[in-house]
Formats: C-alpha cells, structure tokens, sequence
C-alpha cells in the first residue's frame, strides 16, 4: 500500500519559517520525481516545487528565492523548506510523487497538511 504522509504544516506569521516533510512507503522512493502542490480556498491546486528524481529543481515563480524542496533517498522524505512566508502562501500543501516510463504511469497523493500564515 502506497502512503504519502505530511508533516509539518502550522500556524506561522509573515516572515516565518516552516518545513514540510513528505514520508513516502509503498514505493522504491528513489525512481520517483517528487513536487509540492498547494490550493487555496477557492483557487485551483497549484505545482510549486519539483525535484527530479536526479536532484533537478524547479519552482513557481511566486517562491523563488524563498522555498527549496530537497529529497532524502535514504528516508525516503522529500521536504519543503519555506522561508519569508507571506499570507498568500496559506494554502493546504500536498505532496506529489510521480513515475512515468513508457506506458507505465504512477502518480500518488498525500493527504495535505495546512500552512496558514497571519498577517
């Protein structure tokens, strides 16, 4: 059985820090790229980071410079490290894991865990 579970979501004023974690089982962790989505209320989920399963980043503009996602293949945890956080970054956050290799296709979805930053 395959299981995403987050951590690490909170309460936090602008400004603030918060790490999430993604802990992965069910899955040989390593061959699978990995991505932090988020929806606000109201707002469609949204990509905002992405990790290759080679360790390649990419991010939504609005994040850039503030939030690094990193992996840990030996955990089998991806994380989310979100600096400078602002009250439109409130969201539930969703971890992602995704494997495609020819007609073979597997996309997995944590639970979320909620980031609320105050004003």
């Amino acid at each position: 059985q395959v299981q995403l579970v987050e951590s690490g979501g909170g309460l936090v004023q602008a400004g603030g820090s918060l790490r999430l974690s993604c802990a992965a089982s069910g899955i040989i962790f390593s061959i699978y790229s990995m991505a932090w989505y988020r929806q606000a209320p109201d707002k469609q989920r949204e990509l905002v980071a992405h990790i290759t399963t080679g360790g390649s980043t990419n991010y939504t503009d609005s994040v850039k410079g503030r939030f690094t996602i990193s992996r840990d293949n030996a955990k089998n945890t991806v994380y989310l490290q979100m600096n400078s956080l602002k009250p439109e970054d409130t969201a539930v956050y969703y971890c992602n894991a995704k494997y495609g290799v020819a007609i073979i296709k597997r996309t997995y979805w944590g639970q979320g865990t909620q980031v609320t930053v105050s004003s």
